[in-house]
């Protein structure tokens, strides 16, 4: 049986040997992992059932006061003391640092709550450790679909990218459409070709390849196989795992200037192992990116469609402006007791503009850090990691 390819060759999109070689091996794959396998966990039975998740964390009081930019690196499973070398710590919380200090020099100079969390998205999108940019998981088909989006607190103007192969940092992406463009959102080739008219930067699919990343699609289709197996033998319905401690991973920034205006952005990789084609809440204002100013800036990460379902990041903002809510409690609500109704979990970045920030999160852990206005920054990256002020 012909099994039909869904990688285009094309003289602006050129695949290089190794991404053709990729698609070749994940197919074969299907065929060739072992019955029965369990999934990282361990377990024989079907990964990603809702009631393994982890119990929720988080609080309805603040993290900390006169905050003026966050990052965050992605929600699912955090990094366990146990198994993370002094190394691995080391690299992810300078990569959350130097994400913060890249947004800080734009403030510093008097710059724009929107320059500044693109400037902080970026440094993320070039580190790959983050599943964003150069760091971005393969889907089905062992190739990089990328998604980004960026809002502006003042007047409400919006910009994202979904579906990305060819642009090197998609959250820039998101603002030229914001700025040079009348639409809020553009997709796969379309989005690529304007980006590359308006003079971005543009690799090719091997720019986006890390090993990390490929053992991760292989692992997911060996369970992916294992778990339809399980199904054929009326264990009941197939259940694909992520096979990925930041298959949930998200990049995102949210910021208040001098004029405290506030800004938010947010940038993906996607699933490991998902559908070509397949959109998450990343690029999605009012789910994975919200800002307006008066109430909050935030930027989310977790299981896209439920966050898209919920319009995580818009109902923050709404529970504040109409419900009378502080910003804690708010994102508390939706994070801690809304959106885990619906069968996700996740994590959420909010700041006000008088600088109050939180970051509640359903999900194991989730990878932030912030800056104060005194120029203190802070970083967490283990899940029973305290806020210094709780």
């Amino acid at each position: 049986m012909r099994t039909r390819s869904r990688f285009r060759m094309s003289a602006s999109r050129p695949w290089t040997l190794p991404a053709l070689v990729a698609a070749a091996v994940a197919t074969a794959l299907l065929t060739t992992v072992p019955h029965g396998a369990p999934d990282r966990t361990g377990r024989a039975g079907p990964a990603g059932d809702v009631a393994a998740a982890a119990e929720p964390q988080g609080k309805a009081r603040p993290d900390a006061h006169d905050v003026v930019l966050a990052v965050h690196g992605g929600a699912g499973s955090a990094l366990h003391r146990d198994r993370t070398t002094p190394e691995q710590e080391k690299a992810y919380r300078d990569g959350l640092a130097d994400a913060v200090r890249t947004g800080q020099k734009v403030l510093d100079r008097g710059g724009d709550s929107v320059s500044a969390v693109e400037a902080a998205v970026r440094s993320l999108e070039d580190n790959p450790l983050f599943n964003a940019g150069k760091g971005a998981v393969f889907t089905e088909d062992a190739g990089h679909e990328l998604d980004a989006s960026i809002m502006r607190g003042s007047d409400l103007k919006a910009g994202a990218v979904a579906g990305v192969r060819s642009v090197r940092n998609p959250i820039s992406a998101a603002r030229l459409v914001m700025e040079k463009s009348r639409h809020v959102m553009l997709a796969g080739e379309g989005a690529d070709d304007f980006a590359a008219r308006n003079g971005l930067p543009t690799v090719t699919q091997d720019y986006y390849w890390t090993q990390r990343r490929w053992d991760s699609l292989m692992d997911a289709k060996r369970a992916a196989a294992g778990s339809a197996s399980r199904s054929d033998n009326g264990s009941g319905p197939a259940k694909a795992s992520l096979a990925d401690e930041q298959a949930k991973g998200t990049v995102g920034a949210v910021a208040r200037d001098q004029k405290r205006n506030l800004a938010a952005a947010t940038s993906t990789g996607g699933m490991t192992n998902k559908m070509s084609g397949r959109i998450g809440d990343s690029p999605i204002i009012g789910a994975g990116t919200y800002a307006k100013n008066g109430t909050v800036a935030a930027s989310a990460t977790g299981d896209g469609e439920i966050f898209i379902r919920g319009a995580a990041t818009a109902t923050i903002s709404n529970l504040m402006e109409f419900g009378g809510k502080d910003v804690a409690t708010a994102a508390y609500e939706v994070l801690i007791e809304r959106l885990p109704k619906l069968g996700g979990s996740g994590g959420v970045i909010a700041l006000d503009g008088k600088g109050t920030f939180d970051a509640p999160h359903s999900s194991e852990g989730l990878l932030h850090a912030y800056l104060t206005k005194d120029g203190k920054i802070v970083t967490k990256i283990f899940a029973d990691e305290t806020p210094p002020n709780s």
